[in-house]
């Protein structure tokens, strides 16, 4: 997918990829937040690590083909914290690293669809998206009317 920039120039939305100089500035606040990383034109450009919440859902399919999916899903995509499912609709829950909400967001609307055939995962539409950065995660957490934290990792029934 490509989104038009300014004169003719398009760039391909993807994740936040960390690069061979991630760890060369200094001013950065505290590991995991955010990072400063050297962009095109010298400048600096703010990546941070985002909260995603996908729900999907759809026509029922067998539970072990869902579990399946989703163990292959977290496999091919290592940065899936938790999952849960039933027969007709699942959540899942991971951290991505974008510049910010959009970039993250588009990433996280197009998990599901591009890892649809080679996770074997059901033909579900995602029906819910929420995408939260590092400090709102962890605010609602302490204040105790966040999503549950992720744990135990990995797939699990409803």
């Amino acid at each position: 997918m490509h989104a038009r920039r300014a004169a003719g120039e398009e760039r391909t939305l993807t994740s936040v990829g960390a690069g061979a100089d991630f760890d060369d500035f200094d001013d950065v606040k505290e590991p995991g937040t955010s990072r400063q990383t050297q962009s095109r034109g010298g400048d600096r450009a703010v990546s941070k690590l985002w909260h995603i919440t996908l729900s999907v859902s759809g026509p029922e399919a067998p539970l072990t083909e869902v579990r399946r999916g989703l163990e292959q899903l977290a496999h091919d995509h290592p940065f899936l914290l938790t999952s849960r499912y039933a027969n007709d609709h699942a959540e899942i829950r991971y951290w991505e690293e974008a510049r910010d909400l959009h970039d993250a967001a588009a990433v996280a609307l197009r998990l599901w669809g591009e890892h649809r055939s080679s996770a074997k995962l059901p033909p579900w539409e995602i029906v819910g998206l929420e995408v939260i950065d590092r400090e709102t995660y962890h605010l609602r957490i302490a204040e105790g009317y966040g999503p549950p934290p992720a744990a135990p990792v990995g797939v699990h029934p409803f």
